[in-house]
């Protein structure tokens, strides 16, 4: 499942934290671009390094069998660690995406990841796609169920409703209006409070 904006608004996560989400995924998925960037690299290096196992193998023996074997042997495990490189990248992005969308972020989500090595080493991809989640669904619903962070949205109090003090009451612009850096001026928390108070649904 992609992480996007919409994604995260239909399972009921409040905007700043959306935000926040965001945020971390696009900070994450860069440095893991950059990761492939270097195996990329690398892995444009292999076709040079065959050529010359090539021309070697073309010229005969003449001692150079050994050289030949041995340099095939270096090629063979430096293509098998870039192609183990690009695995397990693609794995741990696969599985910080899934977390995230499950409400797992910052802190709580270096610690998802670094307490399940062993899921990430099995699991089995897709493409891009993780093929099978049931070990990770248990993890999030047992061993990391407290890390999973819960947005709760209370309802008016009706055994002790807010007062109406007469006056003019905040406009929906006037409660979600922003600063000069696109942060909101009310919190989360007063935002709520206000647009219970003034009846703004």
């Amino acid at each position: 499942m992609a992480l996007t904006r919409r994604a995260l608004k239909a399972m009921g996560i409040d905007e700043e934290k959306v935000d926040e989400i965001i945020a971390m995924h696009t900070e994450t998925v860069e440095g893991l671009k950059a990761d492939i960037a270097k195996y990329k690299e690398d892995a444009e290096k292999l076709p040079t390094v065959q050529k010359e196992l090539d021309a070697l193998k073309a010229a005969g023996d003449g001692g150079l069998q050994e050289r030949f074997d041995a340099l095939q042997r270096e090629y063979d495990e430096f293509k098998g660690q870039v192609t183990a490189k690009e695995a397990k990248t693609a794995k741990e992005s696969a599985v910080r995406a899934y977390y995230e969308s499950k409400g797992i972020t910052g802190k709580a989500l270096d610690i998802a990841m670094r307490g399940s090595a062993q899921e990430i080493d099995a699991i089995e991809m897709d493409g891009d796609k993780i093929k099978d989640s049931s070990a990770l669904d248990n993890l999030v619903s047992g061993v990391f169920s407290g890390l999973v962070s819960h947005v709760e949205v209370q309802g008016a109090n009706t055994s002790n409703p807010p007062t109406n003090s007469g006056g003019v009451g905040m406009t929906k612009a006037e409660i979600y209006k922003k600063d000069d850096h696109g942060h909101y001026v009310l919190s989360a928390a007063e935002r709520q409070k206000a647009l219970m108070e003034n009846q703004i649904l």
